[in-house]
């Protein structure tokens, strides 16, 4: 039940911690997204608890939502689900789509250690 209201939370922007080195993980999913659900219930219990988690905090954006003026992308994510790395507001990566645990936490981590070079 904590798990459900704290994803509830992060759904709708309330709860957003502090941001880490300026790094933040956008994650742009829509209703009826199989593989979106799939990263919820594989990933994103654990996520915030994780050191990827911890360098890049997660911020859900609906795709079809307009871009929070806060956001520079390279250019708008075309299908759920995207994870969008940013630094200070700006793009420095992506995922497009969910590999499956395996393969997602490999990609972030190498994404999350090129932003960190200046």
């Amino acid at each position: 039940m904590i798990r459900l209201l704290l994803s509830l939370l992060l759904l709708v922007g309330l709860l957003r911690p502090a941001l880490a080195n300026g790094l933040e993980l956008l994650m742009f999913e829509q209703p009826g997204c199989v593989y979106c659900l799939r990263w919820h219930e594989e990933i994103g219990p654990k996520f915030a608890l994780t050191d990827e988690g911890k360098a890049a905090p997660l911020r859900l954006l609906q795709l079809r939502s307009p871009l929070p003026e806060d956001i520079h992308l390279v250019s708008r994510a075309a299908f759920t689900p995207t994870f969008v790395l940013l630094r200070n507001g700006r793009e420095m990566g992506r995922i497009e789509g969910y590999p499956g645990e395996d393969f997602f936490w490999p990609m972030l981590a190498e994404l999350i250690e090129k932003a960190k070079v200046p």
